[in-house]
């Protein structure tokens, strides 16, 4: 980096050729905060040296480095930096990868950083229109959403995704979606929501006669009508307990409002006006139906 009366500009390449190799022996040694600082040096260089891919790796390494040191946030901080100099130089792909990374790393300490992430890698892949990692990206902001109890953000999150598996016509992953944004919107206590969901998505190819449809009328119906039982044996049944746990969650622990009492029967309040008598008696007719047996 040295200038002097033969060397009028400082050798950038050269220079983070080196700071390189410090970089490499020095996290060999487990000196880390020596390790990251040699990387800024790296980073500083190419960028000196208008290398900007070069400048990015170099600051995801020295983000690396603060990871070993448990330094997360400020980790992430860097690999932030990185995707952005990604991006500038024109490689989006990367840019998406190294978000998805910095995600990864903070999604037990900070899952509100997480989340902007992975929405954020989600934008850039849907940008360069690779639907498939943007639903990657998508569905773990959402399963975050959702564990995090920021169910208004994961009702929105769950009809982005359901858009993009709709336009690459992957129907039946439409129907899980489906079924993921009752069980949100049943949590919200918004059964409004809930049914208009179900409404809307007659219109996806198949989604009418299939078993999730038949579930989650079963479903809606029970919520309604404030019976407990009908929504456990739903939320019970395999459709929803093999999906994703956090959304298997949501239906495990669904509560009907009313404290799940069932409304009672036409029938039954017929019955209660005319006395216990009438009652009885329409007891009996139930009975005497198979009193001469089944056949």
């Amino acid at each position: 980096l040295k200038t002097g009366f033969l060397k009028w500009k400082p050798d950038y390449d050269s220079a983070a050729t080196e700071y390189g190799k410090a970089a490499v022996a020095f996290k060999n040694a487990k000196q880390f905060d020596q390790a990251r600082e040699a990387c800024l040096r790296e980073a500083e260089a190419h960028e000196n040296n208008k290398a900007l891919f070069h400048a990015a790796k170099a600051y995801e390494q020295a983000g690396m480095m603060l990871k070993e040191m448990q330094r997360l946030p400020e980790a992430v901080q860097l690999i932030e930096k990185a995707s952005m100099m990604y991006l500038e130089n024109g490689t989006p792909d990367t840019a998406a990868i190294a978000l998805e990374r910095a995600g990864k790393l903070i999604e037990n300490v900070s899952p509100e950083k997480a989340v902007q992430l992975y929405q954020q890698a989600a934008s850039v892949f849907e940008n360069e229109e690779r639907l498939r990692q943007a639903l990657e990206m998508l569905g773990k902001a959402s399963r975050l959403l959702v564990r995090g109890r920021r169910l208004d953000e994961a009702a929105l999150s769950l009809q982005k995704e359901k858009s993009i598996y709709k336009e690459i016509e992957n129907y039946p992953t439409c129907y899980k979606k489906t079924i993921a944004q009752v069980l949100v919107h049943l949590h919200r206590n918004d059964y409004v929501a809930a049914e208009r969901c179900v409404r809307e998505s007659y219109s996806i190819p198949g989604f009418n006669g299939s078993e999730d449809c038949a579930a989650l009328e079963q479903l809606l119906e029970g919520y309604d009508q404030q019976d407990q039982d009908q929504v456990s044996e739903v939320c019970n049944s395999p459709l929803f307990k093999y999906m994703d746990n956090d959304y298997a969650k949501l239906g495990l622990t669904l509560v009907v409002p009313g404290g799940g009492i069932k409304k009672k029967s036409p029938n039954a309040a017929q019955d209660k006006a005319r006395g216990p008598a009438a009652a009885g008696s329409h007891a009996d007719e139930e009975e005497d139906e198979y009193s001469g047996g089944l056949c």
